[in-house]
Parts: C-alpha cells; sequence; structure tokens
C-alpha cells in the first residue's frame, strides 16, 4: 500500500453532512464532500491486511485496496479506471449503499472501517467534472438485438454491457423518465436525479435507446418483443409491496409508502400536481404521521415527512430493537444487526420497537389513529405483552413493510414463466436464464427486494450471460 503506517496515524473521518435546520429546508444533498488533502489521508488508511475481505463484502467485488492506492498516490484518473471495472455506476453506489464492504474491511474489527464509500464517490465525482467519463461505443455492431424491461440499476448495468458488447439495445420503461426506484423511490435529498440523466445520456451515445412510458404486458405484449428480438433481458423490480391486514387498512390516510415518496419526486421534477399526484395530493404536512417498517424506505418516508412540515413523525418496527454495537467475533466481516441510525432520523423522529399494529383507528372514513400492542420476542416467536395496548395519533399512515416481489400481472403472465417459492422469477445466478427459452431475468425480480448494488452485479452478470448465447463466446467481465 501506499502508506503503511496510515491506519496508525489517521483515525477515521466520514463525510460530514449540513446542519438539520439547514437541509430540512430543501430536496438536494447535503452531505459536505472531503477535501483533496482528507481524502488521500483516508484512502492512505486502507492497510495492507493480506486479505482484502472488502471484495467479497462488496457485491460488485470492487477492488478497492487498489483504488485506495491510487487515490494516495493522486492517480485519480486510473482509480476511475479501476472503479468503473466493476461498477457501470459508482455516483450511485457512492451515494445510496450502505456499504457492506466497509462492514467487512479489517478495521471495522475496532469500528474504524476505510472510508470506501466516500473515496468511490470522490473518484467518480471526479471523473464528470474532469470529463473523463465519456461515452464507450462499440467497435463493431453484431447485428444482434436486445429487449430490456426495466430501466432501474439491473436494466441500466445490463444494457450499458450489452451495447458496449455491439448489441442493439432497447430498454422499455413504464414510467415517464428512466431510473425504475432509483427514479421514483429514492429522495432527491439522497440522491439527486440529474446523476441518471447524465448516465442516460452517456447511454444512449453508446446505443442503447430508451422508450419510456411504454409497460410491455400493456402498451406492447411479449409475444411481439419475442418475435423482434433475439433476446428479452427482465430487470423489472421487486414492485408487489406488502399490505396491513389489519382493520381499518382500508380508511382514508393509510397509504403505501412509494405513493407518497414517488409524488414528492415528481414534484422535484417539476411535474405539475395533477401529473404528480393523479390520485390527489399526498402530503404530511401538519399531519401527524406514523411510518409503519423501520428499514431504508420508512426512514426515507421519514426524512420527506420532515421536509414537508410534518407536526409528528412516529416510525414503528416489530421486530425489538437492535444493540448499539455487533459482537465482532460472531459477526465480522459479514453485515452486521445493529443499531443504525440515518440522517433522516437525526431530522427529527419518534422511534419504537417491538410493537405490533392491531386497528386503524377512524372517523368519518378518515384515519385518526393507530391501535398497537407491545410484543415479546423469544426466538422467532412473538407474543403479545399482556396489558400493553395503545393508541397512537394519526392523520396519515405510511406502509413500508417491504415487498412480496414482482407484480404478476400483464408482462409476467403473458411470458408464462416459472417463479421461486417467494414469488420470483426463477433463474439461477451462472447464466440467470428463466424456464423460457430466449428469456433472461435479473435484478429484484430474480432475487426479490435488494440494494442497487446488488441490481447492478446481476445486470452485468447477465448481460454476459445474453452475450454468450448471442456470440458463442463473450469478452464482457462477470
Amino acid at each position: 500500500m501506499g502508506k503503511e503506517t496510515g491506519f496508525l496515524e489517521l483515525d477515521r473521518q466520514d463525510r460530514s453532512y449540513a446542519a438539520p435546520e439547514e437541509r430540512l429546508q430543501h430536496y438536494r444533498e447535503f452531505a459536505l464532500p472531503h477535501t483533496e488533502a482528507e481524502l488521500k489521508g483516508q484512502a492512505s488508511r486502507c492497510m495492507d491486511c493480506g486479505i482484502p475481505f472488502c471484495h467479497n463484502g462488496c457485491p460488485v467485488n470492487n477492488i478497492i485496496p487498489d483504488w485506495n492506492h491510487l487515490v494516495y498516490e493522486g492517480d485519480w484518473r486510473e482509480a476511475l479506471v479501476n472503479l468503473h471495472s466493476t461498477n457501470n455506476f459508482p455516483e450511485f453506489t457512492g451515494r445510496i449503499c450502505p456499504a457492506p464492504c466497509e462492514a467487512a474491511c479489517t478495521l471495522n474489527i475496532i469500528d474504524q472501517p476505510v472510508t470506501i464509500k466516500s473515496i468511490e464517490c470522490a473518484i467518480v465525482d471526479k471523473g464528470w467534472n474532469e470529463g473523463w467519463i465519456t461515452p464507450q461505443i462499440a467497435a463493431e455492431r453484431t447485428g444482434r438485438t436486445v429487449a430490456v424491461i426495466g430501466s432501474g440499476p439491473a436494466g441500466m448495468a445490463c444494457a450499458q454491457q450489452l451495447a458496449r458488447a455491439g448489441h442493439s439495445v432497447t430498454v422499455f420503461e413504464k414510467n415517464d423518465r428512466i431510473g425504475g426506484l432509483m427514479r421514483y423511490g429514492i429522495p432527491d435529498f439522497k440522491m439527486e436525479k440529474h446523476l441518471i440523466n447524465r448516465r442516460a445520456v452517456q447511454m444512449e451515445a453508446e446505443g442503447v435507446q430508451f422508450r419510456t412510458s411504454t409497460e410491455v404486458g400493456v402498451d406492447i405484449s411479449m409475444k411481439t418483443l419475442k418475435e423482434n428480438f433475439d433476446a428479452i433481458v427482465l430487470a423489472g423490480g421487486a414492485e408487489e409491496a406488502r399490505r396491513l391486514d389489519i382493520p381499518g387498512a382500508e380508511l382514508a390516510g393509510v397509504r403505501l409508502a412509494m405513493e407518497f415518496l414517488t409524488q414528492q419526486n415528481k414534484r422535484n421534477a417539476g411535474d405539475d400536481e395533477q401529473r404528480a399526484a393523479p390520485r390527489g395530493t399526498l402530503t404530511a404536512t401538519g399531519k401527524n404521521v406514523i411510518v409503519i417498517g423501520g428499514g431504508d424506505t420508512g426512514s426515507d418516508c421519514v426524512g420527506t415527512s420532515n421536509r414537508q412540515g410534518a407536526s409528528s413523525v412516529t416510525q414503528l418496527e416489530i421486530m425489538p430493537q437492535p444493540p448499539e454495537r455487533e459482537d465482532k467475533a460472531l459477526t465480522w466481516p459479514n453485515w452486521p444487526l445493529k443499531m443504525r441510525t440515518s440522517s433522516s432520523h437525526e431530522e427529527g423522529v419518534s422511534r419504537d420497537f417491538s410493537v405490533l399494529t392491531k386497528r386503524v383507528i377512524g372517523q368519518g372514513g378518515r384515519v385518526t389513529g393507530l391501535e398497537c400492542v407491545r410484543v415479546r420476542w423469544s426466538g422467532r416467536d412473538m407474543e403479545e405483552v399482556e396489558d400493553s395496548t395503545f393508541v397512537i395519533p394519526a392523520d396519515l399512515i405510511l406502509l413500508a413493510m417491504g415487498f412480496t416481489g414482482p407484480r404478476k400481472a400483464g408482462m409476467l403472465y403473458q411470458a408464462s414463466l416459472s417463479h421461486d417459492a417467494r414469488g420470483n422469477v426463477e433463474a439461477d445466478t451462472l447464466t440467470y436464464r428463466t424456464s423460457e427459452e430466449g428469456i433472461w431475468a435479473c435484478g429484484d425480480m430474480r432475487r426479490g427486494q435488494s440494494l442497487v448494488v446488488w441490481a447492478i452485479r446481476e445486470g452485468r452478470q447477465c448481460a454476459r450471460s445474453v452475450d454468450e448465447a448471442l456470440m458463442g463466446i463473450t469478452d464482457l467481465p462477470r
């Protein structure tokens, strides 16, 4: 490594944030980047640990020690080449990935992992600012055609790899803009959408065609795609949201988290209210908001509710509160279960754990409260705590309880594919082939709700399989 004693001389110093009272006034990103001198110092902390567990911690297997060394040496352009060799869109993962690589870092044994995510983001941002990132146009065209359905990170990665291999790629997206859940599910304060637009321009120059506002199975049939393309890749999301199955869940004011987040993102994009909210305006302004679900989507609802001016925000989780620190001897280098406080939580929220919802209370057809009970866990078994029922006032209840798999109506019904036990499209992780000849599947549609970085990995690996099937040989990396 560039400086063998760097981790002994410097402590971890990650990006800081603008103050909550400042960032709550807007929907822009608010992370404060390091200076180049600070980044060089943080990169020098990457130790010569012999076995870089961060490689396996990262789903796309980023070659992290190598680009840390290059940053320390000041060779930013070569660091960018290295970074792009495993990850098509590091500006996405550098902002919204939870960084399992840092959990796997050897220095995380003492809670001082290298600031891998921040350095990754700095490398690619510098690449764009310096004009180093340009279209990579195939030297020759193969004459083969591929339809990629879904323009989220899996679809984008798969399409870009196949276009660079010389194939003619068309991406079908049912929404009016590309990006999938990154576009409409991730708030702008976590990742601004001009980053997606910029990649789309690059991909179009590389030969990818985007057909937005085109839902396969509705606007165009699977039969038509099979007749007109040599290969089809299903790269849509796991969009079937888990519902709240308790009395009163049908009351006005009980809504899905994705409806809420999508509306605000469309407003931020400049859409008028009718276009942003065809089912009627959904805002938290002046309301007592309850978010059910303790994951990232729930956290995003907290941050958005506070920016809209909610009177109060409460986040409920059915599982017990995790420990503040994990037991390294039991968990490292795997992703640990521990208490995590996001930037949105820091902006104001009441969090409660081991809470089961029992009944939505309403008046005049609208929600006014939520009846809950405390639960006790014994391993995987749960029991209600006697005499622990309580009611939380509520004007808006947002359901952020995860997803149960891809929607079956339309495209998947027409495709007649096999599904796994969880309802996802069945395909292995070696070939990504489905039960139907000429159709592949990757990303959330195949693996279920997951991370952007896993979607990029699967999109890249799926592209290699498609290229090999079409050409008999492939140079695309796995």
